[in-house]
């Protein structure tokens, strides 16, 4: 089953239970991959989905800091539930141990030796890493082993 049908049939289950909180945030998040489609004029395949989520949860991380200096912190709960529910929608995240050998293997791959050679690196792990880690820490620890 895709993304998309799976996020179609947790809507369903959300209202057949009356989970209102659940509803909205999952209702939210076919809002967002509709509209994508809508803009590229395509099908989302579960890459496509992904990415949609992935960006949602960053909107929500940056909301949350801004809720929290604000002393929002009831806003700012109400973010962090709709993080929980969306994350849902990710593959499984990478250890840092598979993540590190990813990034070890990448600097191989590319035979790259400086931090200006970081962006060959970044091709070659996004397309392997996208939706299963956090591409600013994999961009730090690029930049840590060039460094190094």
């Amino acid at each position: 089953m895709s993304l998309r049908d799976q996020l179609n049939e947790d809507i369903k289950s959300a209202m057949k239970a009356r989970e209102a909180d659940r509803l909205a945030a999952l209702r939210l998040m076919l809002a967002a991959v509709k509209q994508r489609e809508v803009d590229e004029r395509v099908t989302l395949d579960d890459a496509g989905v992904v990415s949609v989520v992935e960006k949602m949860i960053k909107q929500r991380k940056d909301s949350i800091e801004q809720y929290e200096k604000a002393a929002r912190q009831d806003l700012a709960d109400k973010e962090k539930y709709e993080i929980s529910v969306i994350e849902a929608y990710l593959p499984k995240q990478m250890s840092a141990q598979e993540i590190e050998a990813a990034v070890g293997e990448a600097i191989a791959a590319t035979g790259a030796r400086s931090a200006a050679e970081m962006g060959k690196v970044m091709g070659v792990l996004k397309p392997r890493l996208a939706g299963r880690a956090d591409m600013g820490k994999v961009s730090a620890l690029i930049k840590a082993k060039l460094a190094g």
